[in-house]
């Protein structure tokens, strides 16, 4: 890696909310679990974990009657108990999810569990009030409530952190996420944000261009209006850009932007080898970690400073092995 492209990794581990039963954590309908050993082992060396279980929470307990989302013709989607519907905790369940958005300030993300009608993200199986499948369009009541309050915040559920790309765009994101918090308890200045948007130039690129281009509209007119208001601008803009994973055309646009700053220094051997990986990566055949590995063989020997700057080079912990996906 350059120089610096590890001095926007933290030294500490970041805090991360979760469903308490992704963790071991006894809490489920029958007193089990769903402890994911990707998260308590891997991800757990780099996030220190906020356990949530909103279901005991409001008093439900454990063991306990399961719940389920259930849709009447014409109305909105309750969550009710099986065998005891006249017992709704949707309520509670969405007072809760922003009471803990507004408790869990400090978090940079959150886990959910998959498939639940409190944690459930998305695609959470819908019933009739006669028990029978409405569709797996729900989503679970206590996400629901803490996404709404938290639109900028990184969601995943664990299901989902079994893609590998998924897995590296909510890692990303909670990374984005907690250096632009830092930012903020440092004190933002126009100066800063211009700074924080100019490390994170390549990172956006990769996203899309759009994105990319509104982004630095937003910057270039940071000195002269309301700083904050820009700034809130400018963060959800930058967070809901970074949603969309970026795929192999918007990393290869960023390898190709990077192969500008290399145009003087490499000769024509370096430059053919260098064009040939980076294809190879455009069209499938290698991992993105390939082409990263040479660009950063080549920016040793040839030291950039804006290059060096770039969070893009190492956005997350390389012990992560996010980029070494096929």
């Amino acid at each position: 890696m350059p120089p610096n492209a590890s001095a926007h990794l933290p030294e500490h581990r970041i805090p991360v909310g979760i469903s308490s039963c992704l963790l071991g954590e006894e809490v489920r309908y029958d007193a089990g679990h769903k402890r994911d050993p990707y998260i308590t082992g891997t991800l757990a060396e780099y996030f220190e974990f906020r356990p949530v279980c909103p279901e005991m929470a409001i008093g439900l307990g454990v063991p306990r009657e399961p719940i389920h989302l259930v849709r009447e013709k014409g109305q909105p989607v309750r969550v009710v108990g099986t065998r005891h519907p006249e017992r709704d905790v949707t309520d509670d369940l969405h007072t809760y999810g922003r009471r803990m958005a507004r408790e869990l300030e400090d978090i940079h993300g959150y886990i959910l569990k998959r498939a639940s009608p409190s944690c459930g993200m998305e695609r959470v199986k819908v019933y009739t009030p006669e028990g029978q499948p409405a569709g797996k369009d729900g989503h679970g009541a206590y996400a629901e409530a803490l996404m709404e309050a938290r639109p900028e915040l990184p969601v995943e559920e664990e299901g989902r952190l079994g893609d590998p790309t998924l897995r590296e765009n909510f890692i990303e994101r909670v990374f984005v996420h907690h250096r632009w918090r830092t930012l903020e308890a440092e004190g933002l200045t126009p100066g800063k944000l211009v700074d924080f948007h100019s490390s994170h130039k390549l990172l956006v690129m990769a996203h899309g261009n759009g994105p990319y281009r509104e982004l630095g509209r937003m910057v270039a007119a940071a000195g002269q209006g309301d700083l904050a208001a820009t700034a809130r601008e400018y963060f959800a803009t930058l967070m809901a850009a970074l949603r969309r994973p970026a795929d192999r055309k918007g990393h290869a646009n960023v390898l190709y932007h990077l192969m500008g700053y290399l145009k003087e220094p490499l000769d024509p051997g370096d430059k053919a080898e260098l064009l040939e990986v980076v294809e190879s990566y455009r069209q499938g055949y290698v991992p993105l970690v390939v082409p990263l590995t040479l660009f950063n063989h080549h920016f040793r020997r040839h030291p950039h400073p804006y290059v060096a700057g770039q969070v893009y080079l190492q956005p997350h912990p390389a012990e992560l092995m996010l980029r070494n996906r096929p």
